[in-house]
């Protein structure tokens, strides 16, 4: 009796089902097989083919069957034999079937000519020789077991290396059994989140304004009351979380997002004072404090109150945000549920990236890395003032001492909305601060995202801005 199947062993990427009852030759079935799988986009152009050898031995057949099916959809256009032996799906393939058409294009926005967006950081500048010295020790030194399912938490070579350099640098009080690694700032505060809601938290704290792409949407989508604490110059108001009734507050107490502005010294002692009396969690998100310019560094609050304070750091605006490599020091109390938390949500981060990172601290490649940054943001800061002093000396720029962003506040009368449409219509990307506010009350003011703009860039979207502005004036 024929055999009918598909292939196996070796071959198994490359899906092709043999009939030998069928009564057609074993090289057209092989043919049509690969030609539908073509055609219905199932393997792409530029997908490399398993070698002829490889895929006979796979279906059980003699080379010569899959060499001569492999000819005739070279000859046919389907497939490109290339240079060493390996054959490839064709870039010219014939259209697709009628009816099984390309994907749509994914609609890209309309270009800018200089988009001052915040957050981003200046990936150009990563330190590529460095990491891939880092990847190769990782490689050729650590022990086997080391890429076996890990703790949920990471490997304990990066919670070493991140105490290390957080109680060095930020001045935390962690220790490497409190450490848990994960995916980013946002998928740390998700599995706080889920964590505090487990615990009994009903309301969360917020500054406003704040970012509303993180804690906001994800407290919000678990059940929790979301709050807003109002923010001034020195970071946010006390006197209101007092009187919110919240089980937990977001902080960005080394630089508030987005004002710029530090919290004090007797605010943060009154902000612990408050959670411990509440038994209530503070997470300390320190996205971008290693980036100062004109001031002493700020400390971390979590060295104040370790029990009381979630610290959350990432490489994001230090390396690249691509890395996502982010981690919390939690509160002995809650490591076991936000370990369970990290568990349940992905297994743990990748391990030669974490491996990595430690080597790349341990090395100091980190402490390296920033002192060459600082200086290239710093001038890119200095351009920015120089520029709103120039064409917009009625702005009144803050939060300039560190970061990667500068606010400027309009004065009064001047329409926020209405100055970052103007300004978009002139091919300028900036953000107003209104949609970040909680209680949508307060000055109107623009974000200046500087990281990934030349000098010269900043210059003519500053002018672009003033451009802008005076047609708002007008009207």
């Amino acid at each position: 009796m024929g055999r009918s199947g598909t292939n196996s062993g070796p071959a198994e990427d490359l899906l092709i089902e043999l009939d030998r009852d069928a009564g057609v030759p074993l090289h057209r079935q092989i043919e049509a097989s690969i030609r539908t799988s073509i055609r219905a986009g199932r393997l792409r152009t530029g997908a490399s083919l398993p070698p002829t050898r490889t895929l006979a031995a796979g279906l059980g057949v003699s080379r010569g069957v899959v060499v001569e099916a492999y000819q005739q959809l070279v000859a046919e256009g389907y497939l490109a034999s290339r240079s060493g032996g390996y054959t490839q799906v064709a870039a010219s393939m014939p259209q697709v079937a009628a009816g099984a058409g390309p994907a749509a294009p994914i609609p890209r926005p309309a270009a800018r000519r200089v988009d001052f967006g915040y957050g981003r950081t200046d990936v150009s500048h990563f330190p590529r020789a460095a990491w891939l010295r880092s990847i190769r020790t990782v490689l050729t030194t650590t022990p086997n077991d080391r890429f076996a399912y890990l703790d949920g938490r990471g490997v304990p070579e990066l919670h070493e290396a991140l105490c290390d350099y957080l109680n060095r640098v930020r001045g935390t009080s962690s220790a490497p059994g409190n450490v848990v690694i994960c995916s980013g700032y946002g998928q740390g505060i998700s599995l706080l989140i889920q964590v505090l809601v487990q615990h009994g938290a009903r309301r969360i704290a917020l500054e406003d304004p704040s970012s509303n792409d993180d804690a906001r949407v994800l407290a919000a989508a678990a059940g929790l009351d979301v709050v807003g604490i109002p923010v001034g110059p020195d970071g946010v108001q006390v006197d209101a979380l007092h009187r919110a009734d919240a089980d937990a507050v977001v902080l960005t107490p080394s630089h508030q997002w987005p004002t710029g502005g530090v919290l004090s010294a007797g605010a943060r002692a009154e902000v612990i004072r408050w959670a411990k009396d509440r038994g209530a969690i503070v997470v300390e998100d320190d996205y971008d404090a290693e980036y100062r310019y004109d001031r002493s560094p700020v400390g971390a609050m979590q060295g104040l109150a370790p029990d009381q304070i979630v610290y959350c750091g990432t490489a994001s605006k230090t390396l690249a945000p691509g890395l996502r490599l982010g981690w919390m020091v939690v509160p002995p109390r809650l490591v076991a549920d936000v370990t369970a938390a990290k568990v349940l949500a992905d297994r743990g981060s990748p391990v030669i990236d974490q491996l990595a990172f430690a080597d790349f601290l341990t090395r100091g490649e980190f402490d390296r890395h920033l002192r060459r940054m600082r200086p290239v943001y710093r001038r890119r800061r200095d351009a920015l003032l120089r520029a709103l002093r120039t064409h917009l000396p009625d702005l009144e720029p803050a939060g300039v001492a560190a970061g990667q962003h500068v606010v400027a506040w309009l004065p009064p009368g001047l329409d926020e909305a209405a100055v970052v449409a103007a300004a978009a219509r002139r091919g300028l990307g900036i953000h107003g601060v209104g949609p970040y506010r909680i209680a949508g009350t307060g000055p109107g003011g623009l974000i200046f995202g500087y990281a990934i703009l030349g000098e010269s860039a900043i210059a003519e979207g500053v002018a672009l801005l003033a451009a802008a502005i005076r047609e708002v004036r007008g009207s």
